[in-house]
C-alpha cells in the first residue's frame, strides 16, 4: 500500500495510506471481490464435474461421491444457475437502491453465499440445490453493489482516477478467478467434493471479514439507501411477493401430491423464465412512450447489440460445461509425465485476460490515433467470429477423441479464442450499453446488459433439457456456424446499426 502527503486535523501534513495511488477503500473492495471471486469460480470448476461424478459415468480420475447426472443435465443445471446469478443482479441493485443501501446489501449478501457454500459442502442432492440457490441469490445481490461502490470512491465521472480504479478492480476479478481452480478444484477433485466446496465457503468468509473490518475506509454513501421505499411501496411489495409464493406453493404441492413431480417440474420454468424476462424488459423499454424518437432509435439499435451478446454468451459459458466435460473425460491431463486435475483448465481464461487486456487495450489506442479503430458494431462482429471459430475448433479434437485422449492444447487454442472475443465484446458492451440507454433508464440498462448472459445460457439449458447432448460434433459445427453467419450478419448490416445509433459511436 502506497503513502502520500496530506494534512491532519492539526494542519501538520502526514501520510495517508492509499492503494496503489487510488482510496484506501479500494482495497477493500479489491479484496473482498477478489475473495468472493475465488470462492465462486472455485465452485463453478466443481460443478459440473460433481454433477456427472459417480456411478458408471463418473469421470476419469475423478472420486465417486457426485451425483451421477448424465451430460445433458449437467449443462442443463449449470447454464440455468450461471443466469440466474445473472438475472438476480437486477433485483440485487433494487435492494440496494431501495431497500438496504450496496454496503450492507454486500455484507448479507456475502453472508449468503458462505452459507450456500457451507450447505453444498454437506452430501445429499437436497442439499445441494439448496446450497446452489443460496450461492445464485447471494452473487446476484452482491454483484451490482459491489462495484457502485467502487464509483463512489472517486469525485464523480470525470475523476481522472477512476477509470484506473475500474481497472485495479477488474484484476482482483481475474486473480480470483485464477487461483480458485488451483487450490479448490484440486481438492475438490482429487479429494473431496465437499471439501472443495467448503474451501469456497473458506475464501468468501475472508472476503466478508476483510469486507466487515475495511468499511471504514469506504465512502459514506455506500451506506445510504438513495430512494428508500416508501411504507406503500413496501407494502405492495410484500403483497405480490406473498402472492407469487402462494401460487407457486399450491402449484407444486398439487404436483407433488399427484406423484408427478421431477427436477424438470422446477429446471423448465426457472429456464423459461430466464428467457422469457430479458425479452419483456426490452420490450417495455422499447415501447415507452416517453422515450424521445432518438432514444427510440437507439434502443432499435441496442437490441442489436443484445441479440449478438446473448448468442455469445451462450457459445462463451459452455466453457465451464461442455468444454469442461469434455476436458475430464477425453483430454490427457499430463504433461511431460505431470498430471495435473481437469478442473484446472477453468484457470486458462482468466490468465489469459490479464495478460491480453493490457494489449488489446493499446491495440485500440493505436489504432484510434491513426483514425482506424474499428466500430463497436465490427468489434461485436468480430467477437462472434473468434467464438464460433473457437468451436469450428472444437470440432477437431471431439472427433479424434473417438479414437482416446486429444492433448491438452486443444483446449487452450480454444480457450484462447474465446477469450479474445471476450476482450473484442464484453467490454466494449458495457460501455455501449451506458452510452445507448435512455435517460429514464440510465441506472437499469447494465441490469438489462447482464440480461443478454441469462438469455444466453438459458438457450443452453432449454437444448440440454430436451436432450440435445451438446457434445457432439453437429451441434457443435451447427453453434459454431451460426455464430459465424450471425457475425458476418452484423458486420454487413454495421451501417444500419450506426444509423440507428445516433451520436454514440
Amino acid at each position: 500500500m502506497a503513502s502520500s502527503l496530506t494534512k491532519d486535523s492539526s494542519g501538520i501534513p502526514g501520510p495517508e495510506k492509499t492503494f496503489f495511488g487510488h482510496p484506501r477503500g479500494l482495497a477493500t473492495l479489491f479484496m473482498t471481490e477478489m475473495w468472493e471471486r475465488f470462492s465462486f469460480y472455485g465452485m463453478r470448476a466443481l460443478l459440473p464435474l460433481y454433477l456427472v461424478s459417480g456411478g458408471a459415468a463418473a469421470a476419469h480420475g475423478s472420486q465417486g461421491g457426485g451425483l451421477a447426472m448424465t451430460a445433458a443435465t449437467a449443462t442443463a443445471i449449470y447454464s440455468i444457475y450461471l443466469a440466474m446469478v445473472y438475472l438476480l443482479a437486477m433485483p440485487g441493485g433494487w435492494f440496494g437502491d431501495r431497500v438496504w443501501g450496496p454496503r450492507k446489501t454486500v455484507a448479507i449478501s456475502a453472508s449468503i453465499i458462505m452459507l450456500g457454500h457451507l450447505t453444498l459442502a454437506l452430501p445429499g442432492q437436497a442439499t445441494f440445490f439448496a446450497g446452489l440457490a443460496l450461492v445464485a441469490i447471494g452473487s446476484g445481490l452482491l454483484k451490482a453493489n459491489i462495484s457502485t461502490m467502487v464509483g463512489h470512491l472517486y469525485d464523480g465521472p470525470d475523476d481522472p482516477r477512476r477509470d484506473g480504479g475500474f481497472t485495479v478492480f477488474y484484476m482482483g476479478i481475474n486473480l480470483g478467478a485464477f487461483a480458485a481452480p488451483l487450490v479448490i478444484g484440486t481438492v475438490g477433485q482429487q479429494v473431496s467434493w465437499h471439501l472443495g466446496f467448503a474451501l469456497a465457503a473458506v475464501g468468501m468468509g475472508l472476503g466478508l471479514t476483510q469486507f466487515l473490518f475495511g468499511t471504514r475506509h469506504l465512502d459514506a454513501r455506500s451506506a445510504l439507501v438513495p430512494k428508500p421505499l416508501s411504507r406503500e411501496e413496501r407494502d405492495a411489495v410484500l403483497r405480490k411477493a406473498g402472492l407469487w409464493a402462494a401460487a407457486a406453493v399450491v402449484f407444486y404441492g398439487a404436483v407433488v401430491l399427484a406423484g408427478a413431480f421431477t427436477m424438470n417440474w422446477a429446471l423448465v420454468p426457472i429456464t423459461l423464465a430466464g428467457l422469457l424476462i430479458p425479452i419483456a424488459v426490452l420490450v417495455r423499454i422499447k415501447r415507452d412512450k416517453e422515450l424521445t424518437a432518438g432514444e427510440q432509435s437507439r434502443m432499435t439499435g441496442y437490441i442489436w447489440f443484445f441479440a449478438a451478446a446473448a448468442l455469445f454468451w451462450m457459445i462463451y459459458d459452455q466453457g465451464g460445461s461442455t468444454l469442461a466435460i469434455f476436458a475430464a473425460d477425453k483430454t490427457d491431463t499430463s504433461v511431460f509425465g505431470w498430471s495435473f486435475p481437469a478442473s484446472w483448465f477453468q484457470s486458462v481464461n482468466p490468465v489469459m485476460i490479464m495478460a491480453l487486456a493490457p494489449v488489446l487495450a493499446w491495440v485500440w489506442l493505436y489504432l484510434a490515433r491513426r483514425a482506424k479503430e474499428p466500430s463497436t458494431v465490427t468489434k461485436f462482429a468480430a467477437g462472434l467470429a473468434l467464438v464460433g471459430l473457437s468451436f469450428f475448433l472444437f470440432m477437431l479434437p471431439l472427433s479424434a477423441a473417438d479414437g482416446g485422449k486429444v492433448g491438452p492444447l486443444w483446449l487452450v487454442g480454444i480457450y484462447l479464442l474465446q477469450t479474445v472475443g471476450e476482450l473484442c465484446l464484453s467490454p466494449v458492451g458495457l460501455s455501449v450499453t451506458t452510452k445507448m440507454a435512455p435517460a429514464k433508464y440510465a441506472s437499469q440498462m447494465l441490469g438489462v446488459w447482464f440480461l443478454a448472459v441469462t438469455a444466453g445460457d438459458c438457450v443452453t439449458g432449454l437444448l440440454s433439457l430436451a436432450g440435445v447432448n451438446l457434445n457432439t460434433t453437429g451441434i457443435v459445427a451447427l453453434e459454431a456456424t451460426v455464430a459465424a453467419v450471425v457475425g458476418v450478419g452484423v458486420y454487413t448490416s454495421r451501417g444500419r446499426v450506426r444509423a440507428l445509433m445516433g451520436s454514440v459511436h
